[in-house]
């Protein structure tokens, strides 16, 4: 009688281990937990819940691909959990899952995984949970007529060289930085290899990127703002005819376009890590815009910094004598910016219609 008491307490044990739970937690969310409940249960200090990183983009009524949420967690046990999935209250029709894995012994990341077809545009909300602690992930979805995007016919410059374009809303842009070395009346544009000789340039000129050559196909020409200034070139035009430089509010029309500051860069972005460097946050390229990160030269002692991890733009409006407006893309913001820049930097040009 003693052995079937035996037996029954560890069948009681094995079972109370592998216990799983369906609760509604504080934000409605249905959770399915299906983390062991033994002494060995996992568990972490807190979650960095304003640092969550979103990857890709989600729009109403489309399967989302590619859409992926990073955030960090401190005071992890190194302890195994299961696969746990998370749907969304806000926007519904989604899913964020975490595949099974094991916590680090400390801090460490968790990627959970977007699924589904948003109903709505608007903002997804998952409320996550892991290890007693709780986070809220917010996940922009948006509306799939905010952005209306028409690739159009390559053009040439004054020396042949071809440009994808693209209209985005009511502006259409070269879809590739500029590569010319001539204005478009045929008069050379200077160029200048010497650092100093380049800082101390008061008049028009361009350069390859760390002067060279091979990066000219990728990521085209480096001008500084003189080259590109009407009141200091003569008033010559450096973009193809029928085109031009934008001006600073120019660039604010596309991004406003593109949902404004905080996530047109994502949209702007070319879609890749190769170019960019990791993490290209929010890169999509909705826009077709396909900006890459081309660097720049430095105002001040005529050195290259950035590529790969920041486009850098001129627009053809002053600041004041010292500063031009320029416009930038960083590889870790799906933001974008437009500020002041030193007319001696040498940043990559794109051309819009007339």
């Amino acid at each position: 009688m003693k052995k079937i008491i035996l037996v029954l307490t560890l069948t009681s044990a094995l079972f109370s281990c592998e216990k799983e739970t369906t609760t509604p937690n504080n934000s409605g969310n249905n959770t399915t937990d299906t983390t062991k409940t033994s002494s060995s249960d996992v568990t972490i200090s807190g979650f960095d819940c304003s640092g969550v990183n979103i990857i890709g983009t989600l729009k109403k009524g489309e399967v989302a691909s590619n859409v992926t949420a990073t955030l960090t967690y401190t005071g992890g046990n190194g302890k195994t959990y299961l696969t746990k999935s998370h749907t969304s209250t806000g926007v519904t029709g989604l899913s964020a899952t975490l595949l099974a894995g094991t916590l680090a012994n400390g801090e460490g990341t968790l990627v959970y995984t977007i699924s589904g077809t948003p109903t709505s545009a608007g903002t997804a909300n998952f409320a996550i949970a892991l290890g007693g602690k709780t986070c809220s992930i917010d996940v922009k979805v948006d509306d799939v007529a905010q952005i209306i995007v028409k690739p159009g016919p390559n053009i040439t410059d004054v020396e042949g060289n071809s440009y994808k374009t693209v209209t985005i809303g009511t502006q259409t842009w070269m879809a590739e930085n500029l590569k010319v070395s001539k204005y478009s009346d045929g008069t050379t544009i200077p160029t200048e290899t010497d650092n100093t000789q380049w800082s101390n340039l008061t008049t028009g000129a361009w350069a390859y990127y760390n002067n060279d050559i091979a990066n000219n196909t990728k990521f085209g020409k480096l001008y500084n703002w003189y080259a590109l200034s009407k009141t200091i070139n003569g008033n010559k035009n450096v973009c193809p005819t029928g085109w031009h430089v934008p001006t600073g509010n120019e660039w604010t029309v596309l991004t406003d376009y593109l949902g404004g500051f905080d996530v047109a860069g994502g949209k702007m972005k070319e879609v890749d890590v190769t170019n960019w460097i990791i993490p290209n946050t929010g890169a999509t390229n909705s826009s077709f815009f396909t900006g890459l990160p081309g660097g720049r030269r430095h105002p001040f002692d005529g050195l290259y910094v950035d590529l790969n991890l920041v486009g850098y733009w001129w627009s053809s409006s002053e600041y004041n004598l010292v500063y031009g407006v320029a416009f930038k893309l960083r590889n870790n913001e799906e933001g974008a910016l437009v500020y002041n820049a030193g007319k001696q930097n040498g940043l990559s040009v794109r051309c819009l219609r007339d």
